[in-house]
This record gives C-alpha cells, sequence and structure tokens, in this order.
C-alpha cells in the first residue's frame, strides 16, 4: 500500500515553520510514503518563491501544488520552469511558465500529481474537466494519479471527483481554507475531500489578521491583509492507496494544532 499524506494551504511563515516542526514528525507517524503540500500562500500569504519551495522540499514536501496565487511574487514565473516537482494549475494557457503535473518516486513507489483550478467563483482559465482528461492521456496508466483542485465552489470539486472516478486515486479540494468533514472513497476507488484545510495561524480570518477583514468587511475600505501570528493548525488528509490498482483504499483527515498558548495538542 502507498501512503500520501496530502497537506492544505500553506500560509506564510507562521504556516511554513509550524510545517518545518511538525511534517516529519507526522510523516512517520502515520507511515507515510509521501507527501504532497498545497504551497500558493507559503510566501507572505500570496504565491511562493523558488527558495520558499525548497525550504517546503527541506521540510518534507516530496511535490508542492499551487492555485490563483501561482504568480503572485513576480519573480516565480522565471523560476517555475526547472522546478520539477512544483505544479501550477494544468488548466492554465499553454503559454504559461510551469507544469501541470509531476511524478513523485519514493523507495517503493511512484505516483502522479495533477493540479487544478476551478472556474466557479475564481479567476478566467481553461475547464479543470477538459484539462484533467488531457493530463491523463498523457500519464503513464500504470501509476497512481492524485489531485490537488484548487476551486471555491464545493459543487464544482465534488463533480470532478465524479467526473475522474476511478480513473485517478484521489481528488482533494484546496483553496478555501477550512477543513471539511466529507473525507470518503467514492464507489469506483477514488478518494475525495471537499478541502484539506489550511496549514498556519487559526486564530485569524483564514490565515490573516482579523481585525483589517473585519473592517474591510463593514466599511468596504481596502485593508492590506498581513498573515496573522499566534498558534498554528497543520491539516490534510491521508490517503492509502492499492499502487497496484491505482485505486484508494482509505482517506482520513488528519489534524494537528497548538493550543492558544503555542503548546503542541
Amino acid at each position: 500500500m502507498l501512503k500520501v499524506l496530502l497537506i492544505g494551504d500553506v500560509v506564510g511563515g507562521p504556516g511554513r515553520k509550524f510545517l518545518r516542526e511538525r511534517l516529519p514528525g507526522l510523516k512517520k507517524r502515520l507511515g507515510a510514503d509521501a507527501a504532497v503540500v498545497n504551497g500558493e500562500n507559503a510566501a507572505g500569504g500570496s504565491g511562493i518563491t523558488a527558495a520558499i519551495a525548497q525550504e517546503l522540499f527541506d521540510s518534507g514536501a516530496d511535490a508542492i501544488t499551487l492555485g490563483d496565487h501561482t504568480y503572485g511574487q513576480k519573480q516565480f514565473a522565471a523560476e517555475i520552469p526547472r522546478l520539477e516537482h512544483v505544479v501550477r494549475p494544468a488548466n492554465y494557457p499553454r503559454e504559461a511558465p510551469g507544469r501541470g503535473w509531476c511524478t513523485v518516486s519514493t523507495s517503493l513507489y511512484r505516483f502522479a500529481v495533477v493540479n487544478l483550478q476551478g472556474r466557479v467563483f475564481m479567476g478566467p482559465c481553461e475547464c479543470p474537466f477538459h484539462a484533467a482528461d488531457a493530463a491523463l492521456a498523457e500519464i503513464p496508466r500504470d501509476i497512481p494519479v492524485l489531485v490537488d483542485f484548487h476551486a471555491e465552489a464545493t459543487s464544482e470539486k465534488i463533480s470532478l471527483a465524479y467526473h475522474l472516478d476511478g480513473r485517478v486515486a484521489a481528488v482533494a479540494g484546496t483553496h478555501t481554507h477550512v477543513q471539511t468533514s466529507d473525507a470518503r472513497v467514492l464507489e469506483k476507488g477514488t478518494a475525495f475531500i471537499s478541502d484539506l484545510g489550511m496549514t498556519g495561524p487559526y486564530i485569524s480570518s483564514l490565515g490573516r489578521e482579523i481585525k483589517p477583514v473585519l473592517q474591510k468587511f463593514i466599511s468596504n475600505v481596502p485593508a492590506k491583509f498581513e498573515v496573522a501570528g499566534g498558534p498554528c493548525t497543520i491539516e490534510g488528509a491521508l490517503v492509502t492507496i492499492d499502487a497496484a490498482k491505482g485505486s484508494a483504499v482509505s482517506i482520513e483527515a488528519v489534524r494537528e494544532r497548538q493550543d492558544a498558548g503555542g503548546v503542541p495538542s
């Protein structure tokens, strides 16, 4: 059995620090062969850089997925082409720098990671359903496939999971920063969860300081949303896969957090 730990959006410096502290032990305790980490908020809450990607790899990530803030840091468009295990949404235009899927090798297994972005309540991009089909046509058929669907609408995430049921090992939603309670294996063997959640400060508004976000909602006056401090959480899901069949056996939501005093719990 292949066990892959999927980690929800890492937010800023606090999220990176907590990932570095917790991910190695979490992988060991859960018996995970590999970890796939969403890093599109890792640089100050918007985007990522090559240096930060290396920091996530050094923390235990085996692949990094992205999303609507892929190019949030201006230098990253020039950096991403050389980052073999960092993937941006496959349904971006073909001219967009980077790749939409990659393969990861462990000591015993090989699997593929596909990144997609939703279109409902999101920025413009190509059809994620067609892009998923195109990616699967390119990926070797003898390896399991895991999909990070970075999307806002739960209905779009669920629909993609059913579209891919039986063809991929897992479809995990990211982007909303709120872990959902619907982790399950669909009828044809695809593990699904609407959203993995967030890795970062949880006394916050999705990882940002509460006060400016609240003021923006109340006044409609734009404000800068700084990454919050305080205790952190690491959230995601562990997917167990029958590597020979490429289908999921189980999926289990995972969460570890510090209490309000910063004490591990």
